[in-house]
């Protein structure tokens, strides 16, 4: 039996007011894996006539941070989860629709082992974002970490 995490999509909306605005999309949701879609918007290219850095850098941490959430929302109350670092290499010009695909780089159970044995501990996201025809536009590592909740 899988689990359910069709709230992520709507609960990132709430976390992360930008997610609403910019046009991300939830494609397909699971615990360790996310895709999400940016259609293309005149209001948001760049020079070149496709998305702006900054919104295919958007598209990555926010696939990322669903990913994260979808993960780890049982042990919100214990800990906030926060990017560390980032890293991301662009590849071809992104022109047109993107979709990002996150990964989960460890076992969650994993991860939660360590906070609850009392560390913060992190752990990569990687992305890859990709155009209509499933080129690989862009490539990133997001490495988050679990801040446990003070007493």
């Amino acid at each position: 039996m899988s689990a359910d995490h069709s709230f992520v999509a709507e609960a990132m909306k709430q976390a992360v007011p930008w997610v609403g605005t910019s046009g991300v999309e939830f494609v397909e949701v699971t615990g360790d894996r996310v895709v999400a879609g940016l259609p293309d918007d005149p209001a948001t290219h760049n020079h070149v006539a496709g998305p702006h850095a900054a919104m295919i850098f958007g598209l990555g941490e926010t696939a990322s941070g669903a990913v994260v959430m979808a993960a780890f929302a049982p042990h919100m109350a214990k800990a906030t989860p926060l990017v560390a670092r980032s890293e991301i290499t662009y590849r071809k010009l992104a022109l047109g629709p993107l979709r990002a695909e996150a990964v989960l780089g460890r076992p969650a159970g994993e991860v939660v082992a360590e906070l609850e044995a009392g560390s913060r501990p992190e752990f990569p996201v990687t992305v890859t974002v990709a155009n209509a025809e499933g080129v690989t536009t862009a490539e990133m590592v997001v490495v988050w970490t679990l801040r446990p909740h003070r007493a």
